[in-house]
Protein backbone atom coordinates (compact mmCIF):
# COMPACT_ATOMS: atom_id res chain seq x y z
CA UNK A 1 0.00 0.00 0.00
CA UNK A 2 1.53 3.34 -1.36
CA UNK A 3 2.07 6.36 2.00
CA UNK A 4 -1.01 8.10 0.13
CA UNK A 5 -3.50 4.71 -0.04
CA UNK A 6 -2.83 4.77 3.79
CA UNK A 7 -3.78 8.15 4.62
CA UNK A 8 -6.98 7.52 2.35
CA UNK A 9 -7.48 4.85 3.98
CA UNK A 10 -7.40 6.38 7.29
CA UNK A 11 -9.29 9.50 6.42
CA UNK A 12 -12.08 7.12 5.11
CA UNK A 13 -11.62 5.41 8.21
CA UNK A 14 -12.32 8.39 10.28
CA UNK A 15 -14.78 9.40 7.95
CA UNK A 16 -17.28 6.34 8.31
CA UNK A 17 -16.64 6.95 12.53
CA UNK A 18 -17.78 10.10 12.73
CA UNK A 19 -20.46 9.94 9.84
CA UNK A 20 -23.05 8.52 12.15
CA UNK A 21 -22.41 11.33 15.07
CA UNK A 22 -23.02 13.81 12.81
CA UNK A 23 -26.01 11.93 10.97
CA UNK A 24 -27.69 11.56 14.49
CA UNK A 25 -26.82 15.29 15.66
CA UNK A 26 -28.87 16.34 12.49
CA UNK A 27 -31.46 14.11 13.42
CA UNK A 28 -32.14 15.05 16.83
CA UNK A 29 -31.98 18.95 15.53
CA UNK A 30 -35.85 18.13 14.49
CA UNK A 31 -36.50 17.73 17.92
CA UNK A 32 -35.01 21.00 18.74
CA UNK A 33 -37.49 23.97 20.78
CA UNK A 34 -40.24 24.03 23.57
CA UNK A 35 -43.86 21.90 23.71
CA UNK A 36 -46.28 22.06 26.03
CA UNK A 37 -49.69 21.01 26.54
CA UNK A 38 -51.88 19.10 29.07
CA UNK A 39 -53.10 15.69 29.64
CA UNK A 40 -56.10 13.97 31.13
CA UNK A 41 -56.05 10.26 32.07
CA UNK A 42 -57.48 7.68 34.42
CA UNK A 43 -55.27 6.75 37.50
CA UNK A 44 -56.62 4.19 40.15
CA UNK A 45 -60.33 5.05 38.68
CA UNK A 46 -59.91 8.56 39.08
CA UNK A 47 -59.59 11.23 36.34
CA UNK A 48 -56.21 12.93 36.83
CA UNK A 49 -55.00 16.16 34.91
CA UNK A 50 -51.58 17.12 33.91
CA UNK A 51 -49.71 20.27 32.80
CA UNK A 52 -46.78 19.22 30.68
CA UNK A 53 -43.46 20.54 29.15
CA UNK A 54 -40.60 19.48 27.40
CA UNK A 55 -37.59 21.11 26.09
CA UNK A 56 -34.82 19.85 23.58
CA UNK A 57 -31.89 21.41 23.16
CA UNK A 58 -28.97 19.69 20.61
CA UNK A 59 -25.15 20.33 22.34
CA UNK A 60 -21.88 19.65 20.44
CA UNK A 61 -22.29 15.72 21.12
CA UNK A 62 -25.67 14.59 21.80
CA UNK A 63 -28.80 16.81 23.56
CA UNK A 64 -30.46 17.72 26.68
CA UNK A 65 -33.91 16.70 27.38
CA UNK A 66 -36.22 18.82 30.59
CA UNK A 67 -39.30 17.77 31.32
CA UNK A 68 -41.48 19.04 33.79
CA UNK A 69 -45.13 17.72 34.89
CA UNK A 70 -47.41 19.41 37.03
CA UNK A 71 -49.81 17.24 38.97
CA UNK A 72 -53.34 18.74 39.89
CA UNK A 73 -55.25 17.80 43.06
CA UNK A 74 -58.92 17.67 43.60
CA UNK A 75 -58.38 20.36 46.69
CA UNK A 76 -56.52 22.87 44.16
CA UNK A 77 -52.39 21.98 45.04
CA UNK A 78 -50.23 21.36 42.44
CA UNK A 79 -47.16 19.28 42.23
CA UNK A 80 -44.43 19.59 39.59
CA UNK A 81 -41.76 16.92 39.15
CA UNK A 82 -38.62 18.33 37.06
CA UNK A 83 -36.22 16.82 34.69
CA UNK A 84 -33.43 17.49 33.46
CA UNK A 85 -30.40 15.22 31.75
CA UNK A 86 -28.40 15.37 28.97
CA UNK A 87 -27.84 12.82 26.54
CA UNK A 88 -24.41 11.32 24.23
CA UNK A 89 -24.08 9.20 21.39
CA UNK A 90 -23.28 5.35 22.95
CA UNK A 91 -21.82 3.06 19.93
CA UNK A 92 -24.74 1.58 18.81
CA UNK A 93 -26.17 3.47 16.60
CA UNK A 94 -29.36 6.02 17.26
CA UNK A 95 -28.73 4.74 21.31
CA UNK A 96 -27.68 7.56 23.50
CA UNK A 97 -26.55 7.49 27.40
CA UNK A 98 -27.75 9.23 30.26
CA UNK A 99 -25.28 11.87 31.05
CA UNK A 100 -26.38 12.42 34.45
CA UNK A 101 -23.23 11.97 36.91
CA UNK A 102 -19.67 13.06 35.99
CA UNK A 103 -16.79 10.24 36.68
CA UNK A 104 -13.55 10.78 37.80
CA UNK A 105 -12.36 12.05 34.52
CA UNK A 106 -15.01 14.44 34.12
CA UNK A 107 -17.09 12.40 31.62
CA UNK A 108 -20.71 12.20 32.20
CA UNK A 109 -21.94 8.66 32.72
CA UNK A 110 -25.32 7.20 33.44
CA UNK A 111 -26.31 6.57 36.88
CA UNK A 112 -26.40 2.92 38.78
CA UNK A 113 -29.73 0.96 39.03
CA UNK A 114 -28.09 -1.21 41.54
CA UNK A 115 -27.63 1.99 43.64
CA UNK A 116 -31.48 2.68 43.86
CA UNK A 117 -30.31 5.24 41.03
CA UNK A 118 -32.39 5.36 37.70
CA UNK A 119 -30.92 4.15 34.76
CA UNK A 120 -31.83 6.26 31.70
CA UNK A 121 -31.20 5.89 28.26
CA UNK A 122 -32.70 7.31 24.74
CA UNK A 123 -33.56 5.78 21.45
CA UNK A 124 -33.74 7.78 18.20
CA UNK A 125 -36.36 5.76 15.70
CA UNK A 126 -37.74 7.62 12.80
CA UNK A 127 -39.88 10.55 14.29
CA UNK A 128 -39.84 9.17 18.04
CA UNK A 129 -37.49 10.08 20.12
CA UNK A 130 -38.10 7.74 23.10
CA UNK A 131 -36.83 8.07 27.01
CA UNK A 132 -36.11 4.65 29.27
CA UNK A 133 -35.64 5.22 32.93
CA UNK A 134 -35.02 1.62 35.12
CA UNK A 135 -35.26 1.49 38.48
CA UNK A 136 -34.65 -1.17 41.19
CA UNK A 137 -35.98 -1.25 44.37
CA UNK A 138 -34.79 -3.06 47.48
CA UNK A 139 -36.19 -5.69 46.87
CA UNK A 140 -34.85 -6.06 43.17
CA UNK A 141 -38.36 -5.33 41.96
CA UNK A 142 -38.25 -3.03 38.82
CA UNK A 143 -40.11 -0.61 37.46
CA UNK A 144 -39.64 1.09 34.02
CA UNK A 145 -41.18 4.43 32.47
CA UNK A 146 -41.15 5.14 29.20
CA UNK A 147 -41.70 8.21 26.99
CA UNK A 148 -42.19 8.39 23.74
CA UNK A 149 -42.07 11.74 21.60
CA UNK A 150 -43.01 11.48 18.33
CA UNK A 151 -42.87 14.44 15.51
CA UNK A 152 -46.05 16.09 13.87
CA UNK A 153 -47.26 18.42 12.42
CA UNK A 154 -48.66 20.13 15.06
CA UNK A 155 -45.86 19.81 18.08
CA UNK A 156 -45.01 16.19 20.04
CA UNK A 157 -47.38 13.12 20.89
CA UNK A 158 -46.23 12.22 24.11
CA UNK A 159 -47.02 8.73 24.91
CA UNK A 160 -46.11 7.93 28.52
CA UNK A 161 -46.24 4.37 30.32
CA UNK A 162 -44.79 3.25 33.62
CA UNK A 163 -44.86 -0.46 34.17
CA UNK A 164 -43.67 -2.17 37.97
CA UNK A 165 -42.57 -5.99 37.14
CA UNK A 166 -44.41 -6.29 33.39
CA UNK A 167 -47.44 -4.24 34.89
CA UNK A 168 -48.58 -1.18 33.54
CA UNK A 169 -49.50 0.96 36.35
CA UNK A 170 -50.33 4.43 34.46
CA UNK A 171 -50.44 5.42 30.75
CA UNK A 172 -50.86 9.00 29.36
CA UNK A 173 -51.19 10.40 25.69
CA UNK A 174 -51.26 13.96 24.81
CA UNK A 175 -50.29 16.58 21.98
CA UNK A 176 -47.46 18.95 23.15
CA UNK A 177 -47.90 21.99 21.04
CA UNK A 178 -44.31 23.52 19.92
CA UNK A 179 -44.64 27.11 22.28
CA UNK A 180 -41.14 28.37 21.14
Amino acid sequence: MTRYASISARLLALFLLIMPAAAAAGDIDRFAGTFSGDAEFIYEGEVKRRDMSTTIVPTKTGFRLSWTSVSHKDDGRAKSKSYDIFFEPSDRANIYASAMKINVFGKGIPLDPLKGEPFVWARLMNDTLSVFSLMIDQTGEYEMQEFHRTLVDEGLQLDFVRIRDGVPLKEIRTLLRRSD
